[in-house]
């Protein structure tokens, strides 16, 4: 089997774990969609925060996982929703992958 096949099947059977943590999290939807409208522009912080009306602190956890309110397992990084860039002087931007375009495609369709 290729790599490209492996990595599909990988993300199907991510599919599920995706939904759950989105439907467990209103916060981790409401990044992912506000990514989605944006796209394929990317965000940083504050500004996905400001535009979701949460605190940094809420969208940092969301994105990468913090201590128990936000599992690392279920970050929307680590579930392969969202990808971090790396900006000049240390600064991160977020912007949606494709397999987080799909998601948030087939949840605004039901």
């Amino acid at each position: 089997m290729n790599k490209e096949g492996k990595n599909d099947t990988s993300l199907d059977l991510k599919r599920p774990i995706v939904i759950r943590a989105l439907r467990r999290s209103t916060i981790r939807k409401k990044i992912a969609e506000y990514l989605f409208e944006i796209s394929p522009s990317y965000s940083y912080t504050s500004d996905i925060a400001y535009n979701v009306k949460t605190t940094p602190t809420n969208v940092i956890g969301a994105i990468r996982g913090m201590d128990n309110r936000y599992r690392k397992e279920e970050s929307l990084i680590n579930l392969n929703i969202i990808e971090e860039k790396i900006g000049g002087k240390n600064i991160k931007l977020y912007g949606l992958t494709s397999f987080g375009k799909e998601i948030i495609r087939s949840l605004n369709d039901k």
